[in-house]
């Protein structure tokens, strides 16, 4: 080393030393070897920039490729983008509108689909060029995108697989529509906002023998029926008939039927039952073979057979039936209840149940599995899609970290309805469905001959998504990828989406290929401001993590978001701890200037080994004793390691680091140094702690550890040997 090392860490120099990485070809695991180790990336939206929310998210992932890489694995983190095709078509029609005035329907589908293509390829440009500042070890080479051609075929397979298996089925159901964005939704795309709101005690007519309790008295114009728990002894005689009654210029037949959801407790524990406009109300429905009578139409309007009440909006609607039912005297009582208002995820809208025919997949009809890697599943037996997800995690062949999150897997399971995989948007996958007067024809090609119409409707971006640990290794063709790094090893997506993504590749990869997705799913929790406040538009409070990286370096930004944070917690971002691991780089430079100012300088390694460089001699009791508690902290960071508690590791490391071996161990060794008898154990000892603990920190802090590691080294730190055992040079 024959440069002056300078005296004070540099960050600005991050993205050179990415470049070295990125060159070297170590990101590609055909560069490595050893057994596979494989995370493929949870992919961000198509629809912007990072946040920092994906920073903590893909940090963790980061610590977890690199110590796979660094204990020998041929690790591979395949990276990606996902169209987002709720997300992207909402973003670029108002990009449209606000540009030109016109919105999609006024541009066509062909132009509308160019400028949301051209909109996507920007964003994953910016997004690839952000993960690399932040410091992304991935294999760039592999990326993949939901809508590019391989996954579009990938797609359109995995629908004929179903749709020949008999799983997926067209049909009129309740769903959830969002008259803001034209389109179905599924349960795990809504949002719940609470809302204070009123609970209406009335009659259908004065001769009604039963008060019912309602928030929605406009949707009573489509009540088929009043259910009451089986168990009530208030309704017991009631149950079974039907009485005719005028409502509101209406004439509607109501019956009364027993139905054991029906909670006694609520309301007067009689409930009008509206088969077309509650999703709970149209399965009673089915159960009772009552009839489904639409009264609000896709735009949250009441229809025609309203009467008086067509065309108005539904708020208004509900003004004027209550108005009714006082100048008819029904209406008993008003309380004042706090409502959950279900509202669509992207477009804000609220969301209205309404049936609609739409593409579903069944979750509960029986098949027989054509091959099977699974623990307590085998080829050829017939079992349903919730039990093939139920299975593979009570077995543990998945694991879902933390606890808490795999008893919400198991309940989300025990209540899962058919999934709804049909959206009314033009960008996204088209459903690979003709139609020819009374024919239907399903492939991965349109169908020869003339007069084929292909379904207008385009699959719920959760289905490709769900496919996204095995599409992009090759499947449907049999790559050599796909049989080296599938079923992969590691899956780190937050809270909110275990049950529309984690849930739904368990679903996809169990159903397509007999094989687990991933063995651990480690759910992270959410990064919210200092006051714990939830990062959002609204509040004007987002970060971007570029703009921290640059002030303070991605090691800092890092270090900030993983050091104590539990597995599944949320992390409390605050840029003065951002600012605090800025200074820990620092002394971590401090104090590697100090030792390789100090110790004896070596020629320069090449690649190979794990002995750290050092001259030779007997170490000293007191140096032999640093050394061995070493070895003690390495064992207890590998041990954190290995069970993904990268929480605890990161903060062990810092404390050790900076308290322990820069305030106390240096600070010991100075008169050591000054000692010709004491004086070559000390180079040693220091050498051996320094460049171990660059080794246990680089998961975490791979900018400034790999910096000051090519001070003395040709090879690379990114590949060294994790130091599973403390190794001093000697003669």
């Amino acid at each position: 080393m024959n440069e002056e090392i300078a005296k004070s860490y540099d960050q600005s120099k991050e993205s050179e030393i990415y470049q070295i990485w990125e060159s070297s070809g170590y990101f590609n695991p055909d560069n490595l070897s050893g057994k596979p180790y494989t995370i493929i990336m949870p992919p961000p939206n198509a629809t912007g920039t990072l946040h920092i929310g994906h920073t903590f998210e893909h940090t963790i992932q980061d610590i977890a490729i690199r110590f796979a890489r660094m204990r020998g694995r041929k690790a591979l983190w395949l990276p990606g983008t996902d169209h987002a095709a709720i997300a992207t078509n909402t973003k670029v029609e108002k990009i449209l509108i606000k540009e030109t005035g016109q919105n999609r329907h006024q541009i066509g589908r062909e132009k509308f689909i160019k400028k949301v293509e051209e909109f996507v390829q920007g964003s994953r440009g910016t997004i690839q060029n952000q993960l690399r500042v932040i410091g992304d070890s991935a294999d760039w080479s592999r990326e993949a995108f939901t809508m590019d051609e391989e996954r579009t075929l990938a797609v359109r397979t995995a629908f004929k697989n179903m749709f020949d298996a008999g799983l997926v089925y067209r049909g009129i159901r309740v769903i959830n529509w969002d008259p803001k964005g034209q389109t179905a939704v599924s349960d795990d795309e809504v949002v719940y906002k609470p809302e204070q709101g009123k609970l209406y005690y009335f009659k259908y007519s004065t001769d009604f023998p039963i008060t019912i309790a309602t928030t929605r008295p406009e949707t009573k114009l489509g009540d088929a029926a009043v259910a009451v728990n089986p168990e009530d002894s208030r309704y017991k005689q009631f149950v079974g008939k039907e009485y005719e009654v005028g409502f509101m210029g209406n004439k509607l037949k109501i019956r009364i039927v027993a139905d054991e959801t029906v909670d006694p407790k609520f309301g007067t524990g009689a409930v009008g039952v509206t088969p077309a406009h509650s999703i709970t109300d149209y399965e009673i429905a089915q159960r009772h073979k009552l009839p489904t009578i639409q009264i609000i139409n896709e735009y949250g309007k009441m229809m025609d057979n309203t009467q008086s009440l067509a065309g108005k909006k539904t708020k208004d609607a509900r003004e004027e039936v209550v108005a009714w039912l006082k100048e008819n005297n029904l209406l008993e009582k008003i309380e004042d209840v706090e409502l959950n208002i279900t509202t669509a995820e992207r477009s804000g809208g609220i969301i209205e149940p309404l049936p609609k025919l739409q593409w579903f997949i069944d979750v509960n009809k029986k098949f027989p599995i054509k091959h099977s890697e699974l623990k307590n599943i085998e080829t050829g037996q017939e079992v349903t899609l919730k039990e093939l997800m139920r299975s593979v995690v009570s077995s543990g062949e998945i694991q879902i970290l933390p606890e808490r999150e795999e008893k919400k897997y198991f309940h989300w399971i025990d209540n899962l309805r058919d999934w709804n995989i049909s959206r009314q948007l033009w960008y996204g996958h088209r459903i690979p469905v003709w139609y020819r007067n009374d024919e239907i024809y399903c492939g991965l090609e349109a169908p020869g001959g003339s007069n084929w119409r292909q379904d207008e409707d385009t699959l719920d971006t959760w289905f490709s998504s769900a496919l996204w640990t095995f599409t992009t290794l090759g499947w449907p063709k049999k790559t050599s990828d796909l049989q080296t790094f599938h079923p992969t090893q590691f899956m780190s997506p937050g809270y909110e989406i275990l049950f529309p993504w984690v849930a739904r590749m368990i679903l996809m990869s169990t159903f397509h290929l007999g094989q687990i997705p991933f063995e651990i799913a480690y759910i992270h929790g959410i990064v919210r401001n200092k006051d714990g406040q939830k990062f959002s538009k609204s509040l004007d409070n987002g970060i971007d993590p570029v703009d921290i990286v640059t002030k303070y370096g991605a090691d800092a930004l890092r270090m900030a978001l993983v050091v104590g944070v539990g597995t599944g917690n949320d992390v409390k971002y605050d840029e003065m701890k951002v600012k605090g691991y800025r200074n820990f780089a620092n002394k971590i430079w401090n104090a590697a200037r100090f030792v390789y100012n100090n110790a004896p300088q070596p020629p320069l390694y090449q690649s190979g080994g794990d002995r750290t460089p050092v001259l030779s001699g007997e170490l000293l009791p007191r140096d032999q004793k640093i050394i061995d508690e070493l070895r003690e902290l390495v064992t207890r960071i590998t041990e954190q390691m290995e069970k993904y508690d990268f929480a605890h590791a990161s903060e062990d490391l810092y404390h050790y680091f900076w308290h322990t071996f820069a305030d106390k161990i240096i600070e010991e060794a100075k008169p050591k140094l000054a000692d010709e008898t004491t004086k070559a154990s000390a180079q040693i000892m220091l050498m051996t702690s320094l460049e171990t603990l660059l080794k246990l920190l680089h998961p975490f802090m791979p900018f400034v550890t790999e910096t000051i590691w090519q001070l003395n080294h040709k090879d690379l730190l990114m590949i060294r040997q994790w130091p599973n055992e403390v190794v001093v040079s000697s003669k």
